[in-house]
């Protein structure tokens, strides 16, 4: 298993904000998440994320979770 912080997953959820108009400083607001937070987690620096949070994110930005994540295959 690679270290974590060599993790090959990536976030989409700057393209779901776009696609709904909305910013991240609502996005934040509409989790009750820190911008700082939401921002490590939007940048893909996040280690772990509780299915709580992820619970609120499909919530806020009307997603399933495979549309915030996916995986990079190895080269």
């Amino acid at each position: 298993m690679p270290p974590e912080d060599e993790h090959r997953v990536d976030v989409h959820i700057d393209r779901l904000l776009a696609e709904r108009g909305m910013t991240v400083s609502e996005l934040a607001r509409r989790m009750n998440i820190s911008l700082p937070n939401l921002s490590i987690l939007k940048n893909g620096r996040a280690r772990a994320i509780r299915f709580s949070t992820l619970t609120a994110l499909c919530e806020a930005l009307d997603c399933q979770p495979g549309d915030l994540f996916t995986v990079r295959r190895e080269p």
